[in-house]
């Protein structure tokens, strides 16, 4: 973990033994490596996002939730705003989406990042195995390229110098 505030949490999800859910872990893993000598970024992967990281979150200048997406085409890669849910009363408490962990940073911290995004590429299988199928293999170049952007501009914005 990175020493100061962190001005670009990087929150990844997924599970390797489950073909596509892997590609939150892969891209953390690679944004560890990427980023590693980034001051004030910091990168949290997990099989599935739970009610603890919302602390995280409040502390955060911005955030970037990385997952598998079922309901997009095989290899796909999207970058979209995510914004809190309209409350967080009733959540599971073993598995929470982006905007309700938004909205339990909301309501137990009084605080929010000041810019949340979800990069999600869309799987083909979660089938118990290890590796991708092929469109997201085929997708991980421009994924990877679409995450460094993305935290190059968030560290741009807050005015953090780079290493």
């Amino acid at each position: 973990m990175n020493a100061g505030r962190v001005r670009c949490l990087i929150l990844a999800c997924g599970n390797s033994l489950r073909e596509d859910d892997g590609v939150g872990p892969w891209l953390a893993k690679w944004a560890e490596e990427r980023f590693r000598g980034e001051t004030g970024v910091r990168v949290v992967s997990t099989q599935q996002w739970t009610p603890e990281l919302a602390e995280d979150i409040s502390k955060a200048e911005s955030v970037i939730f990385i997952d598998c997406a079922m309901n997009a085409s095989p290899g796909s890669v999207r970058l979209i705003a995510v914004e809190p849910g309209k409350e967080a009363l009733g959540l599971a408490t073993h598995h929470l989406d982006e905007s309700q962990l938004l909205s339990l940073s909301k309501e137990l911290y009084s605080a929010t990042p000041r810019s949340s995004l979800l990069l999600t590429v869309g799987s083909r299988s979660l089938e118990l195995r290890e590796g991708f199928s092929e469109a997201v293999q085929a997708a991980l170049p421009e994924a990877c390229a679409q995450l460094e952007t993305t935290v190059l501009r968030m560290l741009a914005d807050s005015g953090i110098q780079r290493a």
